[in-house]
């Protein structure tokens, strides 16, 4: 339980990062607006991320791992989109956008997962 809730910190962090750096993802809502979208990304990582690797791994290998930077742009779009749906304040001006988007939300994972590696690895 605790490493779940090492992950869902981790990101709604970078989620936050994102809407800070990136122009174009807007957010206009409170913290527990972030933490909701978090759940939501999280979840769509879980259970449809592995579907579209799935689905997609001759272009993965094709292209030595770089379409999976389009999955995770189309994790965060639909994330957006559901994020919407559920009136959770948050907008994606478009594709490039999210490819911007989640290439930072990826590198913050990355860097704060590094640093959370032993909480992760004792749970």
């Amino acid at each position: 339980m605790t490493r779940f809730i090492i992950r869902w910190v981790i990101n709604a962090i970078a989620l936050y990062v994102a809407v800070l750096i990136v122009p174009g993802i807007e957010f206009r809502g409170d913290w527990t607006g972030v933490l909701w979208l978090a759940l939501i990304s999280g979840l769509l990582n879980a259970l449809v991320r592995p579907i579209l690797k799935f689905l997609t791994c001759p272009l993965i290998i094709l292209t030595l791992g770089f379409f999976t930077i389009f999955i995770n742009t189309a994790m965060l779009l639909l994330t957006s989109r559901i994020g919407q749906a559920l009136g959770i304040g948050i907008s994606v001006d478009g594709f490039w956008t999210a490819v911007l988007g989640s290439l930072v939300i990826s590198i913050v994972s990355i860097i704060m997962s590094l640093f959370l590696r032993d909480e992760l690895k004792k749970k």
